[in-house]
């Protein structure tokens, strides 16, 4: 770890949000040197607790401030540069914000592990597309974040490295499969963190460590993890603590925004409609029970939407059942092809291994029927969720998990990693899909949608434990969602 200490004092840094930090980085208040440093040094003291990095690169996060800073120094000698001391536009948008990527995403020099002993853990040759796009921005990358394997699950636990713990209570999960980077957000060990959704990956980590976590439409941020997506299930999309930084993250992702995102936010939308249902896909397949913090999480935000001047209303919407082996058919199909030797395979979790095997054994005609019946499904949720502005449910069904929970697996600090993991694959499914049930239709029809952590299980804001409400909106309602985060408070 660096030596070089920041000048601010011991708290200031990480109780910042990004968007201070980056002004404060920009007007030259802070350097990237120092900044960066705080972070590892915050990274250091508690990520053993936490668990939220697999790999921190605090050599090379070091270098990139410096080189950051000699960027700074030269623009600030430069005739473009201001007299008074104020941020230009000749700097990257997010100039030595520090930031971390799941361990999913490639990053020229650092192993990518996909959260799998299978694999041979090897550096990866170059940046990914969304490590590239941040890098451009001006990202100082302080190392990767811990996922499932595969990214597959809703909770971030593998068999490579400890797993990923709630800030807010450490014997929790903080869900996955961005869990890593979200835990890294919610104890201030980053600002802000870009993550990936295929089924809920942002959602249901940011709803379980109380952040704003913002899945975009599909398209919108050319940076997603998958390449063998055949449904085209993932986009990647921020992790952050207020609607404002969630806004600055999404400036960088798009290329070429028709508007500011960072700029409008705090805008007041429009009134809207907005239908409020717990209906899901899979109550069919996986009968459920909404728990009651679920149910006071969606009061709250139900409320507050009102006292916003939004129109509430109960929606009747309907799923059909063969959602769930159509959308787990889609789901897996990559796991099947990924390239592992077969003696490697017991290194497999057993969901995975399942799963893969699964796949392999489904016939090419099997996967065009899912992905056909996706289609329909889409067209016929969009129809329906489309007699309101917005639609509203809980973000989750349960409050966050017991580390272990899902698969059975002890996880206490003197047993890691478990021998074995007690549960089997088709039990750790079937809770994955009752604790977040209402998460991966929205990328199946390639919507946006908004958790805001509007309720805590303690009764104040920062006790006990954050639930949250998900807001899903039309193609294109990133903006207006983050604005009705914002009109929130959050």
């Amino acid at each position: 770890m660096p030596t070089e200490q920041p000048t601010a004092s011991p708290h200031e840094l990480h109780e910042m949000s990004a968007v201070q930090l980056r002004d404060s980085l920009r007007s030259g208040e802070l350097s990237a040197r120092e900044t960066t440093a705080y972070f590892l040094a915050r990274i250091t003291e508690c990520n053993p607790l936490l668990g939220a990095f697999i790999t921190v690169t605090a050599e090379q996060a070091m270098a990139d401030a410096a080189a950051a800073d000699d960027r700074y120094s030269r623009f600030r000698r430069s005739s473009a540069a201001p007299a008074d001391g104020a941020a230009a536009d000749g700097l990257p948008l997010l100039h030595g914000i520090p930031t971390a990527f799941k361990d999913l995403t490639d990053v020229a020099g650092v192993v990518t592990t996909h959260g799998s002993a299978a694999l041979d853990h090897k550096p990866a040759p170059t940046d990914g597309a969304l490590a590239a796009v941040l890098k451009a921005a001006g990202v100082i990358s302080l190392g990767k974040t811990q996922v499932p394997e595969f990214g597959l699950t809703a909770y971030s636990e593998n068999r490579i490295a400890p797993p990923s713990r709630n800030p807010h209570a450490p014997s929790r999960s903080s869900g996955g499969s961005s869990g890593g980077s979200a835990a890294a957000v919610a104890a201030g060990l980053i600002p802000v963190a870009p993550g990936s959704d295929g089924g809920g990956s942002i959602r249901i980590p940011a709803a379980a460590c109380g952040l704003v976590g913002l899945k975009p439409g599909r398209g919108l941020v050319p940076s997603g993890e998958s390449a063998a997506d055949p449904a085209g299930l993932v986009v990647a999309g921020p992790l952050a603590r207020s609607a404002a930084d969630a806004a600055l993250l999404m400036d960088a992702l798009v290329p070429s925004p028709a508007t500011c995102y960072l700029d409008a936010v705090a805008r007041e939308p429009r009134p809207l409609r907005i239908g409020v249902s717990l209906a899901s896909p899979w109550s069919g397949a996986f009968p459920f029970t909404p728990g009651p913090e679920a149910l006071a999480a969606l009061q709250a935000g139900r409320e507050m939407l009102e006292h916003a001047g939004h129109a509430v209303s109960e929606a009747d919407i309907r799923y059909d059942n063969r959602y769930p082996d159509a959308f787990t058919t889609a789901w897996t199909a990559a796991v099947g092809t990924a390239r592992i030797s077969p003696q490697r395979e017991a290194l497999l979790t057993p969901l995975t291994r399942t799963f893969r095997r699964r796949a392999q054994q489904r016939s090419t005609s099997k996967l065009d029927e899912s992905l056909a019946f996706l289609r329909r499904f889409t067209r016929d949720t969009i129809t329906q969720y489309a007699a309101w502005d917005l639609m509203l449910m809980p973000a989750l069904a349960q409050t966050p998990r017991p580390v272990g929970w899902f698969t059975g697996a002890s996880h206490g600090d003197a047993r890691w990693p478990a021998a074995a993991w007690a549960g089997d694959a088709d039990e750790d499914y079937r809770r994955q899909c009752q604790f977040a049930p209402w998460s991966s239709m929205v990328n199946v029809c390639g919507l946006p949608a908004v958790t805001v952590p509007v309720h805590w299980t303690g009764g104040q804001p920062g006790e006990g434990l954050p639930m949250g409400i998900q807001l899903i909106g039309p193609e294109g309602s990133e903006l207006l969602l983050l604005q009705v985060a914002s009109q929130l408070g959050f």
